[in-house]
């Protein structure tokens, strides 16, 4: 008897309101046995009610999308599916709208223009849970301002507060009163415009602010 050591192939979905889009990918990727385009969809709304019922991998999500933009579409899918691995795909390169989707939890950006093998490689990183940017934009991403001016203190406790660690025992192990560490972390939600430490994790993960050992 023999057993079958191949990996289950990637199983993709693509969202966006454009048709030809939509087809071109499909067949593209459709050709790769590897990967399994299990859905296409024209909206967010529209690929939510698919995810109700099936798994899906990985998203190819449009960026710019009428009534539900790329943006509040991977809120959605997030939502709906914590462990989703999530593509931006757009013809813009614009910083905020980059860093706005990757908060909302955008593991990598791809120009619809790309070749058939940067599609195919950012696919596989992100499926493998690594993050799929072009040089030029993760070294943005990573800078001060896409950061928006996390001090290194702030890092650190960020770093010290995603590995579990309550406000007193950060405050114990950086030797500074839990007052100071409740006023970082306050500064913190602000600087990324969250609402609780959670999300701040999440943001700070997704950004490369900080990462999880």
């Amino acid at each position: 008897m023999t057993t079958s050591t191949e990996a289950p192939a990637i199983r993709l979905m693509i969202i966006d309101d454009h048709p030809i889009v939509r087809f071109g990918l499909n067949a593209l990727l459709g050709l790769h046995p590897d990967i399994d385009v299990v859905a296409t969809a024209a909206s967010g709304p529209e690929a939510i009610e698919f995810l109700k019922q099936n798994p899906v991998d990985v998203f190819l999500v449009d960026l710019r999308m009428p009534t539900c933009s790329g943006v509040e579409t991977l809120k959605m899918i997030a939502k709906a599916t914590p462990r989703a691995r999530s593509i931006v795909l757009s013809s813009f390169e614009y910083d905020e709208e980059i860093y706005d989707a990757v908060r909302a939890g955008a593991r990598g950006y791809l120009h619809k223009e790309s070749p058939a093998e940067d599609i195919l490689n950012a696919i596989h990183a992100v499926h493998a849970g690594k993050q799929a940017f072009p040089r030029r934009m993760a070294d943005r991403l990573s800078s001060n301002k896409m950061s928006a001016g996390l001090s290194t203190r702030e890092r650190e406790i960020l770093e010290f507060v995603s590995k579990g660690l309550t406000n007193k025992e950060v405050a114990n192990t950086l030797q500074i009163s839990q007052f100071t560490v409740r006023n970082h972390l306050n500064h913190i939600t602000e600087k990324l415009e969250v609402s609780d430490r959670t999300e701040a994790i999440f943001v700070a993960i997704q950004t490369g602010l900080i990462t999880l050992s």
